[in-house]
């Protein structure tokens, strides 16, 4: 059996690691991706050719009719929850199983949005950056975790970490999920509106489908207190940039913070990341060892079992698995 592993060579060393590679090459012949750009479909069906098995990164193009065009090809296999870059009907129709892993950047995630909430409220990253460049900082009045009002979007894996580390800071904490249930009497479970209006800290862990499209939007912004921050840690597409930079400019909210974006690899836009009351980092969230290693040895696992003909944890269309081994 022959695997395709999509990364490009800086994704594979951010996001897959020297053991989970050993790994795979233990469970079959590896073909590596050497290329520095992204595979497109078109260049996915080239360097696929041979492969039984695709493990791909978020960039590589899982879309389109690719699935058609490689016959040899068993699985699918993404290195992440995250599965909209594969086109599970089209793979389906052609027997191929596509799988995901599980969300093993829970912590990571949860501890950047604490390092963020602090960083706004404390000016750390702006007065840096005075000091680096020369410029003598303006020392302003900061705001304490404790006893300040977190909202929270989305009340998954991510979001019910964070709230646990919250109640532990002492800050109070509000969730919006419709979908969810807190059964937690330490945490007021409230509508979106209510969230915003109420929050010193908003902080987007909503999952991004067509119902969270522009979810953040003009009204959700006027919602929020004068004073409150945005911190964005899901998805660009939660958010209507355009709403958000008016709301930044004009100071009607007085920051946010952002992990994630519209611009390409879902990173934050440079126009946004570059105003002075926002923090940006470069879609980090889960870059950490603990974090990339979890989803990269599921990825091993599910390879192993893809070989042996078994359907592995993390499959989404067994049902219409024929191409077994």
């Amino acid at each position: 059996m022959k695997v395709l592993l999509a990364h490009t060579p800086e994704m594979r060393r951010n996001y897959y690691g020297d053991r989970s590679l050993n790994g795979l090459r233990a469970a079959a012949e590896v073909i590596l991706h050497e290329g520095d750009d992204p595979l497109d479909a078109a260049g996915l069906v080239r360097a696929a050719d041979d492969a039984d098995i695709i493990v791909a990164d978020r960039m590589t193009e899982g879309r389109g009719e690719i699935f058609a065009q490689l016959p040899r090809l068993r699985a699918f296999v993404r290195c992440a929850v995250d599965i909209r870059n594969i086109n599970v009907e089209e793979a389906s129709k052609a027997g191929v199983l596509v799988t995901r892993a599980g969300p093993g950047f829970v912590q990571a995630v949860a501890e950047l949005a604490l390092g963020f909430m602090v960083d706004l409220s404390r000016g750390v990253s702006r007065t840096t950056a005075d000091y680096q460049a020369g410029r003598k900082p303006e020392a302003r009045m900061g705001r304490q975790l404790a006893g300040s009002r977190i909202g929270i979007i989305g009340y998954g894996s991510i979001g019910r970490y964070l709230a646990e580390i919250a109640k532990v800071l002492r800050m109070e904490v509000l969730v919006a999920d419709p979908f969810a249930d807190v059964g937690d009497s330490a945490i007021r479970h409230v509508g979106l509106d209510e969230l915003l209006a109420a929050s010193d800290y908003v902080v987007c862990l909503a999952i991004a489908n067509e119902q969270t499209e522009n979810l953040i939007g003009e009204a959700a912004l006027a919602r929020m207190q004068k004073h409150a921050f945005f911190i964005n840690l899901s998805r660009g597409n939660l958010v209507d940039e355009a709403a958000l930079a008016r709301a930044l400019l004009e100071h009607r909210i007085a920051g946010a913070a952002m992990d994630v974006g519209r611009a390409p690899d879902q990173m934050p836009t440079p126009e946004l990341a570059k105003l002075p009351n926002v923090i940006a980092t470069p879609h980090v969230g889960g870059l950490t060892p603990q974090a990339i290693e979890y989803q990269s040895l599921e990825t091993v696992r599910q390879v192993e079992a893809i070989v042996k003909g078994e359907v592995p944890p993390g499959a989404v269309n067994a049902d219409r698995w024929t191409r077994r081994p």
